[in-house]
């Protein structure tokens, strides 16, 4: 017992909390990455935008891709908007990101 400390009772509250989520289904994997058009989400912050360009460089030497495209978010803190994930969805096969501080 620490000095001082008394037998009075203190609130502790779970800083856990409790989320609801949706589950939703998985994309389907294609078969194969050669010749497939790669996005790339970049979320702003320096050492994913290098983490990225690194890891599609590799990708790209492997898969020999159809095309590139590199998007950023607005900030790292907000998600990616709607308009620029329909526009990933659409004009690509599959896309990466990466989290790095």
């Amino acid at each position: 017992m620490i000095s001082g400390e008394t037998a009075q009772q203190q609130a502790v509250y779970d800083p856990r909390g409790s989320a609801e989520v949706d589950l939703v289904p998985l994309s389907i994997r294609p078969k194969s990455l050669l010749h497939l058009r790669l996005a790339v989400l970049d979320n702003t912050k320096w050492n994913a935008g290098k983490l990225l360009r690194k890891t599609m460089s590799k990708l790209d030497e492997e898969f020999s891709f159809e095309s590139i495209n590199y998007y950023k978010k607005e900030s790292f803190s907000k998600v990616a908007s709607a308009p620029l994930l329909a526009e990933i969805a659409e004009h690509n096969d599959i896309a990466i990101t990466a989290i790095g501080d």
